[in-house]
């Protein structure tokens, strides 16, 4: 049972100075098949609970389950995106433990006999700085289903006055990916944690076996982390040769930013135990994202302690090297060397390149380059009032271009509406907002809010020379050779046309009448 009681912490930069960090990261990923891991329910998040079990999910008497093969596909393909080995020959085994949302009381999964095995996913840091992850397994496995504890303040067992369980998750596919102990980052580790998780996400969306939506669940970590006395640097040899600590357990961390905190303040939490002259627990740890911190969950079992033993009700697989050949065609460009390809062709700064993959707006903008607009216009339209208003939904930017019909091919006609001349960047930004209330294309708003420049040079003109008349101060700078003071002018004409003039034809106007 949880407690509510905080725990002693020392400053990150003190226990970082006197403790080296290792972790052990494990990442669930449930797959987007159709249907479960072992029976032909369906897989759709968010159903009216317990309406998607079948006798094989609950674990009836006599029913007998059947692999998903698009599963084992999925699993291949990620296996080979990570550089692992694919067993020839594996099994699956049963984890037996006792838990209200387990209706077998044990899980299928995978133990001694993974589908993948001995890899690496290389992770860049902001600073350009690459950790190779090495990977030690990735297997395939079930899901549980999900406990609701009902009457308690915090959503936890701890306080409820009862539970229900909704067995709609148990038997979705999911495959785990565990990494190997995790040295050498130092006091970046909880850097390198959070660049990791994303990293790995980043590539199960390019590979599309999963939607990777950490607030639904789809995509979760479970971060191990231990401590050992610091007696060189994180690489040294001297360093890695310290025994590993003793290590605990945070479930389930289902965000980026909560992967780099939960990391973080374990390390802290773990410093203070062992500067106080205490000694870790091996235990499940639960992170509450209100507070940042971590409280007790359980005594961490050991591998014996589940009874693992070969599952008698399925066969064994055996994915044949031909199909393991084929499926490693179908790979996508690594997202990391695609993105470097992308940024040097739309020319995008370090800084505007992650301002971009950090909105999620990548494929977006490769898309609207290709129906014709320029990067730079791109770049500009897509993380401007469409990421707002998708950050204030709380959604991500792609999800809610397609709530409200925003398309690229939207964007760069939009974007072709200035190049031509038919709207300056205010009239632009007001046909936007537009196109996201539902007023249709941006042509057809334009047209209908009687946007369009005044292409009249006469009337533009003479709204020049009436400006001029009225500031004889500016002008008068303007013609000393204060150039920018034409910025003044140059307002008070798109003022006076109602912001229907072309900005940088009033300006030529202005310098060529003043210079």
């Amino acid at each position: 049972m949880s407690t509510l009681t905080t725990d002693a912490v020392v400053d990150y930069d003190e226990a970082v100075a006197t403790f080296d960090p290792v972790m052990g990261l494990e990442v669930h990923v449930e797959l987007h098949t159709a249907t479960k891991m072992f029976c032909g329910c369906p897989t759709e998040f968010g159903a009216e609970p317990n309406s998607q079990v079948c006798p094989v999910c609950l674990g009836l008497p006599g029913a007998l389950p059947v692999v998903n093969e698009k599963a084992v596909e999925s699993a291949v393909r990620i296996g080979l995106a990570l550089n692992c080995e694919i067993a020839a020959w594996c099994r699956f085994a049963r984890k037996n433990y006792f838990y209200p949302d387990m209706p077998k009381n044990f899980q299928t999964s995978q133990y001694d006999e993974p589908i993948a095995f001995e890899g690496h996913l290389d992770v860049e840091l902001d600073d350009g700085t690459v950790y190779r992850v090495e990977i030690e397994r990735a297997h395939m496995e079930e899901d549980t289903g999900k406990s609701l504890h009902i009457g308690g303040a915090t959503g936890r067992i701890h306080g409820a006055d009862h539970s229900l369980v909704d067995y709609n998750r148990a038997g979705i596919p999911l495959i785990e990916i565990v990494t190997k102990p995790m040295t050498g980052a130092g006091e970046r580790a909880p850097e390198v944690a959070k660049a990791y998780v994303a990293a790995l996400r980043e590539l199960l969306r390019a590979l599309d076996v999963s939607d990777v939506k950490m607030e639904q669940g789809s995509m979760r970590c479970d971060a191990n982390v231990s401590l050992r006395p610091r007696v060189g640097e994180p690489t040294s040899a001297e360093q890695l040769a310290v025994p590993l600590g003793t290590r605990t357990e945070t479930k389930n961390v289902n965000s980026l930013r909560s992967v780099e905190r939960a990391v973080r303040y374990e390390i802290s939490r773990h410093a203070a135990v062992l500067t106080g002259g205490g000694s870790i627990l091996q235990e499940t740890r639960h992170w509450h994202e209100d507070t940042g911190v971590t409280t007790s969950g359980r005594v961490k079992s050991d591998a014996e302690d589940y009874r693992y033993f070969p599952e008698p009700d399925l066969v064994p697989v055996a994915p044949a090297r031909e199909w393991v050949d084929a499926l490693r065609t179908t790979l996508p460009e690594p997202p990391g060397e695609r993105r470097k390809r992308l940024q040097q062709s739309w020319g995008y700064s370090d800084l505007e390149m992650r301002d971009v993959q950090n909105a999620g707006a990548v494929e977006l903008i490769e898309a609207t380059v290709a129906d014709g607009a320029s990067a730079g216009a791109a770049r500009k339209w897509w993380l401007g009032e469409p990421s707002r208003r998708a950050n204030s939904a709380g959604q991500r930017l792609t999800e809610y271009a397609d709530a409200v019909g925003l398309t690229p091919a939207r964007v760069a006609e939009l974007e072709s509406l200035v190049t031509s001349k038919r709207l300056n960047d205010s009239m632009a930004r007001q046909v936007l907002d537009g196109v996201l209330d539902g007023e249709g294309d941006p042509t057809a708003v334009a047209d209908a809010r009687g946007l369009q420049l005044v292409s009249d040079d006469g009337a533009l003109e003479a709204a020049v020379d009436a400006v001029i008349a009225a500031n004889p101060d500016v002008a008068a700078k303007i013609r000393d050779g204060k150039v920018q003071a034409a910025g003044a002018l140059i307002g008070q004409v798109m003022k006076q046309m109602k912001g229907q003039a072309d900005a940088g034809r009033a300006r030529e106007l202005i310098l060529a009448k003043l210079q």
